[in-house]
């Protein structure tokens, strides 16, 4: 990437203000000045550095965040704070978008990445990538809805695919479920049980595809995905075998 981009790409300062530090000699790569703004290098293995100061060149990363209720899954909101907001700005800067979306009431697991392909991949409905929820829900759910969820269900604008079902804890006014789906439509899991009669009260996503929610990451809080983790993604993700 022309060094010019990748510094205004990391939220360092406009295009033509960097230029400027360029040409003054500001900038530095593998601890050697440079002074044209043309120059390309790699965003993942070349030092950078401006001001004197070590910056962060990665403009492809991979996070995990634990969403609390209250905040959208977007990009932007001008009236409502998103998850994104909760993200240091250079993550914007660098594209690094949602993996899906949590609704705004709903908690756990919510990954990032800067990677278009892997993100496309990751949602596709033919590779089943498995999302495990926890539901709360009005009621006691039985066999039936056991049933009618693993069968599929016609939710009107589609056509649900089976889900796995398994209730953890019965109760009068209330049971706790699980829920494993393979696809992740709007509001999927909460018009399924609406479908079998069960109103969710709390919903929350413990894992995605080969990936737990840290369980240190308390509501709100975020961490960068370890090289294994991406490993383990782009794998479920069918990149690797392509590779």
């Amino acid at each position: 990437m022309r060094l010019d981009r990748w510094l205004a790409t990391l939220g360092a300062g406009s295009r033509s203000e960097v230029k400027e530090w360029i040409r003054g000699g500001k900038a530095a790569v593998n601890g050697r000045i440079i002074r044209d703004p043309a120059l390309s290098f790699d965003t993942e293995k070349d030092a950078l550095s401006l001001h004197g100061k070590a910056l962060d060149g990665r403009v492809m990363r991979h996070v995990m965040m634990n969403k609390p209720a209250g905040v959208l899954t977007a990009a932007r909101d001008p009236k409502q704070p998103t998850v994104m907001d909760l993200l240091p700005p250079v993550y914007r800067g660098i594209g690094c978008m949602p993996v899906g979306r949590l609704d705004k009431d709903t908690t756990g697991i919510l990954l990032f990445t800067c990677d278009g392909e892997l993100n496309h991949r990751l949602l596709s409905p033919g590779r089943h990538v498995d999302k495990v929820y926890r539901a709360v829900v009005a009621g006691t759910p039985g066999q039936e809805a056991v049933d009618a969820f693993a069968a599929g269900m016609d939710l009107g604008d589609f056509m649900a695919q089976g889900a796995k079902l398994e209730i953890l804890r019965a109760g009068t006014e209330s049971s706790l479920a699980e829920v494993t789906v393979s696809e992740g439509k709007f509001h999927q899991v909460k018009r399924m049980f609406a479908a079998a009669g069960h109103e969710v009260l709390a919903l929350h996503r413990r894992s995605f595809g080969p990936l737990e929610l840290d369980p240190d990451l308390p509501e709100g809080a975020w961490r960068e995905l370890t090289g294994d983790e991406v490993e383990a993604l782009r794998a479920a993700a069918g990149i690797r075998e392509e590779a």
